[in-house]
């Protein structure tokens, strides 16, 4: 199984970005996907996670309303919308999945992306 995220960048407070993260070497449809993330000197935090179907959704309190999980089965990508961006979002960015109906909003990821870097200038 592999995770290849990828989106990340610089972008001004107030600015978007869309991460993408394709996932290959099996179907994902029974999959829940997650995204993650680590700013620098922080502990690595939940941001938002999609279960199997996509109709069971969930983000960290931080980042509601302004990020939006999604994921198209058919090619086995996730992605995640991120607008409002705050300075306070600078992290490396890291995708997640793991074999699970529902939806999984811990850590407890059985595969891991590389992580993308989202830089935010304010």
């Amino acid at each position: 199984v592999q995770l290849q995220a990828s989106g990340g960048g610089l972008v001004q407070a107030g600015g978007s970005l869309r991460l993408s993260c394709a996932a290959s070497g099996r179907t994902f449809s029974d999959y829940a996907m997650g995204w993650f993330r680590q700013a620098p000197g922080k502990e690595r935090e939940f941001v938002a996670a999609i279960n199997w179907s996509g109709d069971a959704i969930s983000y960290a309190d931080s980042v509601k309303g302004r990020f939006t999980i999604s994921r198209d089965n058919t090619k086995n990508m996730v992605y995640l919308q991120m607008n409002s961006l705050q300075a306070e979002d600078t992290a490396v960015y890291y995708c997640a999945v793991r074999r699970s109906i529902v939806i999984v909003t811990t850590s407890k990821y059985e595969y891991w992306g590389q992580g993308t870097l989202v830089t935010v200038s304010s």
